[in-house]
Parts: structure tokens; sequence; C-alpha cells
């Protein structure tokens, strides 16, 4: 299978890991909602946090100490 594709399953190392990286995640927007206000630029903002959070999550996921 494609690399691209694979799935992971994480141990619990890697879900606590996975916790804190959407919880950086989170702070961030909730820093970013008070400072920027709602809007179409912020719902922008909303979307590629949510995609870098994915690729960050991916990228610890890959590392064979955080999978079973």
């Amino acid at each position: 299978m494609d690399q691209a594709f694979e799935v992971h399953m994480l141990n619990e190392t890697g879900k606590e890991k996975a916790r804190k990286i959407a919880l950086a995640f989170d702070d961030l927007m909730t820093i970013l909602k008070g400072d920027c206000g709602e809007g179409r630029e912020l719902a922008i903002v909303r979307t590629k946090l949510e995609e870098a959070c994915f690729f960050a999550k991916k990228a610890m996921a890959k590392q064979p100490e955080n999978q079973i």
C-alpha cells in the first residue's frame, strides 16, 4: 500500500501525543478568535489549522515509537 494511505494504530503514548497536538492547535485557535473576531478570514485560518493539525498528528503517528 502507498504510504500516503496507511493507517497507523497508536499506542497510549501516541494517543497522548495526539491529544497534546490537538490541544495546542485549540489553544492557538482560541487566541486567534479573541484577537481577530469571526469572519471569512478567520474561517480560512480555522481550515488551515485543521489541515496543519491533521498533518502534525500524521507525522507523529508515523513514528514507530508511537505505534502498536
